[in-house]
């Protein structure tokens, strides 16, 4: 498989980067996809009671983690709303992590003094703006995500075809791209269009070794093309499976909810609920478009396989 230069920035074998889903990245997973030549993600929040403490349980996870690898491996850290971010950024630094990717904030608070202490920094972006910006910060590289990407998405709802190469064409650090990639023709696919290597988030919830709940993988290998919705555009467009939650959501948006009724009604940690806690009922799943592509729960390890022994016979095909 090709070698890029985010393999060289990061250290690792293959352009593979594991999503740091917030309550479900943990070191188990994080450290299979790093065993098999990735970069694994972990969450902070990953397995956490719902009024734990991030910085406690990231500092376990980091513990798991490195008992079982010696590969790098990240940690994910959303910015904004977080009133446990600068006590993180101290861990990270305490803890020696190799790598950080920041999200949903302003991407120049902490970058400088996680590059002083020897930290690789990546930012999730959703426009060339926003990566421009980025770059300017002195971020290592972008993990540009489109709109087929579970969770949060940008404002604009740009699709990851038309966004990957307007980023790549943009600036000169390294581009991820992620949004609807699964399977080693979206890795090809991607790095067509320019990118240095690809993120993929809900390909690894349907893993061994991700400590989603059982009913999320399950509804995720059950899922088909239009399983998934984009809900909560007031708020921030969300992408989630299908459910009564999404439902009620698309109906109050349609009704001309306000975003206090809207924040009223999600409440908090509905996304632990579905993802986590396997309520599907009444939680939130975020899951990529690409959904209906998973047939199997699978290994990790098999996962990243399966991307690079493949890729020659999908260049092949081009020929």
């Amino acid at each position: 498989m090709k070698t890029t230069r985010l393999c060289e920035l990061l250290d690792i074998e293959y352009p593979i980067i594991q999503g740091g889903m917030v309550w479900i990245a943990n070191a188990e997973l994080a450290a299979a996809v790093s065993n098999a030549g990735g970069l694994g993600l972990i969450s902070p929040t990953a397995g956490m009671s719902r009024n734990g403490n991030q910085v406690d349980n990231l500092k376990g996870q980091i513990k798991t983690a490195r008992g079982l690898t010696s590969k790098p491996f990240g940690i994910n850290l959303p910015i904004l709303h977080n009133p446990q971010i600068e006590d993180l950024i101290t861990a990270a630094i305490d803890e020696r992590v190799e790598v950080v990717v920041t999200a949903a904030g302003n991407p120049g608070l902490y970058t400088d003094k996680l590059k002083e202490a020897g930290i690789k920094v990546l930012h999730l972006v959703a426009s060339v703006r926003h990566a421009q910006s980025a770059e300017r910060q002195g971020i290592d590289g972008v993990i540009a995500e489109g709109c087929e990407a579970g969770g949060h998405n940008g404002i604009d709802e740009i699709s990851t075809f038309a966004l990957i190469p307007q980023v790549v064409d943009a600036v000169s650090i390294a581009v991820v791209a992620a949004g609807g990639i699964a399977d080693v023709r979206g890795v090809v696919a991607a790095l067509a269009l320019g990118a240095d290597g690809v993120q993929m988030g809900t390909r690894f919830v349907a893993t061994h070794e991700c400590i989603a709940h059982p009913n999320f993988k399950e509804a995720i290998i059950k899922a088909n093309d239009n399983g998934t919705t984009i809900t909560g555009r007031k708020l921030g467009a969300t992408r989630i499976l299908k459910n009564e939650v999404a439902t009620k959501l698309l109906e109050m948006e349609a009704a001309g909810a306000s975003v206090e009724e809207l924040i009223d009604f999600i409440g908090s940690s509905r996304s632990r609920t579905g993802q986590f806690e396997g309520d599907l009922a009444n939680g939130e799943s975020y899951c990529g478009s690409i959904a209906g592509m998973i047939k199997e729960n699978k290994g990790a390890d098999e996962v990243v396989r399966s991307i690079v022994d493949n890729y020659e016979s999908v260049l092949e095909n081009l020929r």
